[in-house]
């Protein structure tokens, strides 16, 4: 935790200035939990971060907010148009951007977002054989390439993601924040929102009866930051000697290999097993050069090194 926030280096931006067409009227002031949506999302995300920053259309009327409020230079731009001004907006290097009709904030998965984010510079989950741009982390020296995508009327913010360096989190990956995906459950339609009113009363009955899983008590992972050093046969694959990794608090080995597995593919099938959650027969995991560890749900601290070796490794 930094100060009174737990992610206090990166901004959170909203993004408001959509038609709402399908809705019938602005998506930003349907109530939700008894005051607007706007509110309820920015509420949520200042518990985690910082700076919160919230992208409007011009003359779009909102409701006071604990954020900071720009506009759209240029009215309906769609999702790359408020991703750049968000972006040109924030104070901090990373952002996480969502939309103003998500109101089924993971924190736990947006802190895992924001771990990847260190070798990158787009971190997006793929949820559903989509790319989910609207609730992906953005690093605020990508905002060049956005302003040309806005100038060739390029609206999505899918074109960015080949031109950076992108990393896609997969569905295996969201489900152990996420099982159900509700994150990405949006609201385009009358009919949407009342299915996500639904869904909140019966998840605050359940929350009611489960404070520990409510979401004011939920608290945003800290980062693990770990270096795998990769020996013998492994190293002859990945071509590389060491790998930094960012990693969940409470992150396990088997954090560890998934991450390795996602870092570097080639290991998963004669390093990493399918699973991704463990080490074929054959290779060993140590931690810090003191114990070598077989358990997959060992924990791992930060600053640990974790060493992989082989029977061929040597020496």
């Amino acid at each position: 935790m930094y100060g009174d926030h737990l992610i206090a280096d990166a901004t959170a931006i909203v993004l408001t200035g959509g038609r709402s067409s399908r809705m019938g009227r602005p998506k930003a002031l349907l109530l939700f939990d008894d005051e607007p949506l706007i509110v309820h999302i920015v509420r949520a995300l200042k518990r985690v971060f910082a700076e919160a920053v919230v992208v409007a259309a011009p003359e779009q009327e909102l409701p006071p907010l604990p954020a900071t409020l720009v506009c759209d230079e240029v009215a309906y731009q769609g999702p790359v148009g408020g991703i750049y001004y968000g972006l040109k907006a924030a104070g901090s290097e990373v952002s996480f951007v969502t939309s103003c009709d998500v109101p089924f904030l993971n924190f736990p998965l947006i802190s895992y977002l924001i771990s990847q984010i260190s070798n990158h510079d787009v971190v997006v989950p793929y949820w559903q054989d989509r790319f989910q741009p609207l609730h992906a982390v953005y690093r605020k020296g990508v905002r060049p390439l956005l302003k040309e995508q806005l100038d060739r009327g390029e609206l999505r913010p899918i074109f960015l993601y080949d031109k950076v360096r992108t990393r896609k989190i997969t569905e295996e990956e969201i489900r152990r924040f996420d099982p159900e995906g509700l994150s990405f459950l949006n609201m385009n339609t009358p009919e949407d929102y009342e299915v996500a009113l639904k869904r909140w009363q019966k998840d605050r009955q359940r929350f009611e009866t489960e404070p520990a899983s409510s979401p004011a008590s939920i608290s945003v992972s800290v980062p693990v930051s770990i270096t795998v050093e990769l020996f013998g046969v492994a190293r002859l694959l990945a071509k590389t000697k060491a790998v930094p990794l960012s990693l969940p608090e409470e992150a396990t080995l088997a954090h560890v290999f998934s991450a390795l597995a996602e870092t570097l593919p080639v290991l998963v099938g004669r390093v990493i097993n399918s699973d991704r959650s463990s080490l074929f027969t054959g290779y060993a995991c140590n931690i810090n050069g003191l114990d070598f560890v077989r358990n997959p749900g060992a924990k791992v601290n930060p600053g640990d090194k974790i060493f992989i070796l082989s029977a061929d490794a040597g020496g």
